[in-house]
């Protein structure tokens, strides 16, 4: 299914609603509106495998260009908004897009971009862009008569770049007609969920993003209403919930953070009665961090773990979690595997890096095939890997342990940071922590943590050394940090993943 079913069942239907401004686009819009665009696309000569790049803030119009996109046999490449103009100008151009469509109230990065690229179609939606021809004026003009030959497309993101340059996640194209089965994402959440016409469900985070933008498409897939925020925030955020009865959400664990750190008066001011689902993952969550979000919410937390790459995914539900805290839960896509270096399986209860299993392999890296190799197993190439470290325990279900490129090697010992960041989530003191390695001459590595403080008031020697001790009174203290260093604010993307490269990068330039 797509719009276009709901379009004709149930035409005044919101399919998207804004959360702060109501402002919303039903079903028979949102069909008119990507058919006009999708004609568009094609009288301008695209053809199927083509890419559409997509530069927007939450607004409705991004789904119009989505589901344009994607039932013309197009690539939409979603690009993260708060790059800088030259990060975003590498993407369109390694996109090879021959459309790149923007949204105006970006300002003045929507013009520095098109000075930065080579793109034959540039439209802009929201206002007047320099160097960008009118959205609205071009679907007018465009027909409004659903094309006879609909080809599924998909959608090409990038990496969000938290341990270097963003590459291009590109799969084959399917053989089928956007009307007919096939997304395999779809029919989990239908079965995990229970997705269908009745849900509302609420997406706080960007949709350039990979699991906001396709969680969305499923959305309208199954004739539900998606309520997007214009950015998080997070009283904002139960307001919304109880102003539109929102039945699904999806989070990352920060979000949660966030919210558990509001007053308990603001905490209790608003009715989640009709809230039966909030999924999360992007980043592990703190046991400690969930525990307290189902005291709150009940055992409505579904967790899986996947990454943009799509090679595989996990499902856990609150009561099998709360069985087996920490764990991201049992295959859902694919088989887990966990190798060591040199690529042996390990058996249960070891660490390894995350493989995931399939009839054949998932994904390429767009214009990167050293890369793509580098995620494949090195005698399995349908065995792929996103980095991540973890093991299983003698049932499947998989624990997290770190990033393999985040792990800090101190005297030989393997210490990852997680462990510690989980520990410092949750102070009082602490707004937001990472944990790094930075050079040490006779460790090779020390363990650092890197703090944002509730109060830079509090900042300073007494705080340091009361999270250092909290630490070292909670997990053995050869993990512990050495130092603490606090800092204005964290860099973190806007869907919440921690940036570690651009903090080790400053260390190990300070320390020559």
């Amino acid at each position: 299914m797509y719009p276009g079913t709901f379009a004709a069942t149930q035409p005044d239907k919101p399919a998207v609603i804004m959360a702060g401004s109501g402002e919303r686009l039903t079903y028979a819009e949102l069909e008119e509106r990507s058919v006009r665009l999708a004609n568009a696309l094609r009288g301008a000569g695209f053809r199927s495998g083509d890419t559409v790049a997509l530069l927007s803030d939450n607004s409705l119009r991004a789904y119009e260009v989505y589901w344009a996109a994607v039932r013309s046999g197009l690539y939409i490449t979603a690009v993260n908004s708060h790059l800088t103009a030259d990060e975003i100008a590498y993407i369109v151009t390694d996109s090879e897009a021959k459309a790149l469509i923007v949204s105006a109230p970006l300002g003045e990065l929507v013009t520095r971009v098109a000075e930065r690229v080579d793109v034959p179609l540039r439209l802009a939606y929201g206002g007047v862009a320099a160097g960008y021809d009118d959205y609205d004026a071009t679907l007018a003009a465009a027909s409004p008569e659903r094309p006879a030959d609909q080809p599924a497309g998909a959608d090409m993101l990038y990496s969000s770049g938290t341990t270097g340059r963003p590459k291009g996640i590109k799969v084959t194209l399917p053989e089928r007609q956007i009307d007919e089965p096939g997304n395999p994402l779809l029919p989990l959440v239908q079965l995990m969920y229970g997705f269908d016409d009745t849900i509302t469900y609420l997406s706080p985070a960007p949709v350039y993003h990979a699991a906001p933008l396709r969680y969305g498409a499923c959305v309208h897939a199954v004739g539900g209403t998606l309520v997007m925020m214009e950015k998080f925030e997070p009283e904002a955020a139960l307001r919304a919930v109880e102003r539109y009865g929102v039945t699904h959400s999806q989070w990352v664990p920060t979000m949660f953070v966030r919210m558990l750190k509001l007053p308990d008066e603001t905490r209790g001011r608003y009715d989640l009665s009709s809230h039966r689902v909030a999924i999360h993952a992007a980043a592990p969550c703190p046991v400690e961090v969930k525990q307290a979000m189902i005291e709150w919410w009940g055992p409505i937390l579904y967790e899986y773990y996947a990454s943009t790459e799509g090679a595989g995914i996990t499902f856990i539900s609150p009561q099998e979690w709360l069985e087996r805290p920490g764990s991201v839960g049992r295959a859902g896509l694919g088989v887990v595997r966990i190798c060591d270096d040199e690529g042996t399986e390990l058996p249960a209860g070891e660490i390894g890096t995350v493989y995931f299993e399939r009839d054949e392999v998932s994904f390429t890296y767009h214009n990167e095939p050293d890369k793509t190799r580098e995620s494949q197993h090195p005698e399995h190439p349908t065995w792929a890997t996103s980095g991540d470290v973890g093991y299983v325990d003698s049932e499947g279900y998989l624990y997290l342990t770190d990033r393999k490129a985040f792990m800090i090697i101190s005297g030989g010992v393997n210490i990852y940071p997680q462990e510690v960041e989980d520990v410092l989530t949750l102070h009082p003191a602490v707004y937001d922590v990472a944990v790094i390695g930075v050079p040490d001459d006779e460790m090779g590595e020390q363990v650092k943590a890197v703090v944002q403080p509730a109060s830079t008031v509090d900042a300073g020697p007494e705080l340091a050394d009361e999270l250092l001790a909290y630490v070292r009174d909670r997990i053995a203290h050869y993990k512990a940090p050495q130092s603490v260093d606090f800092i204005d604010e964290l860099p973190r993307t806007p869907t919440g993943k921690l940036v570690k490269h651009k903090l080790t990068a400053r260390y190990a330039v300070a320390a020559g």
